[in-house]
């Protein structure tokens, strides 16, 4: 296994997966649980700050969960563009970290 910096200046490990489905799980499974995370701080406090940012400018109630599904949805977005594999890995992140906030209530 060999190490590399993607688009995000993230170091992730580069391996061989079956297909390319499974490198991108693989991949989001390495920046959620990695850099991402000593980066920013827990999903808890990270996602809990933007979703108060966010409910303060709304006017409007966001959750946490909220934030991670709606940063899921931004990727969705980009990929309308092309695929490009960084949205892709970050919209699984995404949405691996709204399920856990969500189970976490």
């Amino acid at each position: 296994m060999t190490s590399k910096v993607n688009a995000m200046g993230d170091n992730v490990q580069k391996s061989e997966h079956k297909n390319a489905r499974s490198g991108v799980l693989a991949e989001a499974d390495t920046l959620i649980n990695g850099e991402r995370q000593a980066h920013y701080g827990t999903p808890q406090v990270n996602f809990g700050v933007i979703a108060q940012m966010w409910s303060a400018y709304l006017g409007a109630s966001v959750s946490p969960a909220d934030v991670c599904n709606l940063m899921a949805c931004l990727k969705i977005a980009r990929l309308r563009n092309g695929a490009h594999r960084d949205s892709s890995i970050d919209g699984c992140g995404y949405l691996a970290l709204g399920h856990e906030l969500i189970a976490d209530r």
